[in-house]
C-alpha cells in the first residue's frame, strides 16, 4: 500500500526540518507539504530540505492565498489521492505531534484493524499539563470530546487531536470539499466518519506543547468550541431525522 505523509504548513519554520528529521522514511513513499502562505521561511526552508532529501519523493505546493486550516487539510487530501495514496497521514510540521509514529498509524490501518486512526494526547491530566497544554485547553477538551462521544455513541479519548491517518475509501466517499476551511474541520470530519460507519482507532502520542508549536489563542478556541457545539448539534439533528424515518445510511 501506498502510504503519503501530508503537512499542512503554517509559519513552520523554526519546527519543520526536526519534524521532517524524525519521520520514519521506511514506512512513507511520500511527502507533500502544503503551505498556506506562510509569512515566514517556511517554503526557502522546505525547499532546502527537498535538495538535502533528493531520494524522498517530497513535493511542496504553496499557496499565495491563505485558505484556512480546513482549506489547507482539503488540499492536501486532494494531492494525496490524486498522487495514488492508499494511506494518508496528516503530520502538523510544528513538532507537537511526534513523527516516529508515523510507522504504528501505518500498520494498524494496513493490517486492516481500522479504517481511521487518532493520535490521542488524553491520557491523565497531569501528563497533558506537563507536556504544556494549557489548563483551559485540557478542560474545554475533556469537556468536548465527553459531549461528542455521548451523542456519536463513540469512546474515544480525543476528539480535537492533529494527527490522524485515513485509508483512501474514507476520504473518498467523504465530501470533505464541503466542509468548513476553518479548524472546525476536524469534527466535521469526524462526525462524517461516525455517520458512514467507519472503524475509528487510537493510540497514544506525547503531549508537546512549547513555543515553537502553533496553537490558537484563547479567543480563537473559545469560538473554535461554540462551532464545535453547533457541528454537535447538528450532528444529533440528523442522526434524529433519519432515525424517525427509518432511514438506515447518511
Amino acid at each position: 500500500m501506498k502510504v503519503v505523509v501530508v503537512m499542512p504548513a503554517y509559519n513552520a519554520e523554526a519546527t519543520l526540518e526536526k519534524t521532517f528529521r524524525d519521520i520514519p522514511f521506511d514506512y512513507v513513499d511520500e511527502i507533500i507539504l502544503v503551505d498556506d502562505a506562510s509569512k515566514d521561511k517556511t517554503v526557502e526552508l522546505a525547499n532546502k530540505i527537498k535538495d538535502n532529501y533528493k531520494n524522498k519523493p517530497f513535493t511542496i505546493v504553496v499557496h499565495t492565498k491563505n485558505k484556512g486550516y480546513g482549506g489547507n487539510q482539503k488540499k492536501c487530501y486532494d494531492l494525496a489521492l490524486n498522487n495514488g495514496a492508499d494511506i494518508i497521514i496528516m503530520l502538523h510540521p510544528d513538532y507537537q505531534y511526534d513523527p516516529k509514529l508515523v510507522k504504528y498509524f501505518r500498520e494498524f490501518i494496513e493490517n486492516g484493524y481500522f479504517d481511521v486512526m487518532l493520535g490521542s494526547r488524553i491520557r491523565g491530566r497531569q501528563e497533558a499539563l506537563r507536556g504544556g497544554m494549557p489548563l483551559y485547553k485540557y478542560f474545554a477538551n475533556r469537556f468536548l470530546t465527553f459531549i461528542e462521544n455521548i451523542v456519536s455513541g463513540r469512546n474515544l479519548s480525543e476528539w480535537h487531536t492533529g494527527m490522524r491517518a485515513y485509508k483512501r475509501e474514507v476520504l473518498n466517499n467523504i465530501d470533505y470539499s464541503s466542509f468548513s476551511d476553518d479548524f472546525v474541520f476536524d469534527t466535521q470530519m469526524l462526525f462524517r466518519i461516525v455517520e458512514k460507519g467507519y472503524s475509528i482507532g487510537e493510540i497514544p502520542v506525547p503531549v508537546r506543547y512549547f513555543e515553537d508549536s502553533s496553537s490558537i489563542n484563547f479567543s480563537r478556541s473559545l469560538k473554535y468550541g461554540l462551532v464545535t457545539l453547533w457541528e454537535t448539534f447538528k450532528f444529533l439533528n440528523r442522526k434524529f431525522f433519519y432515525r424517525t424515518r427509518n432511514i438506515s445510511k447518511i
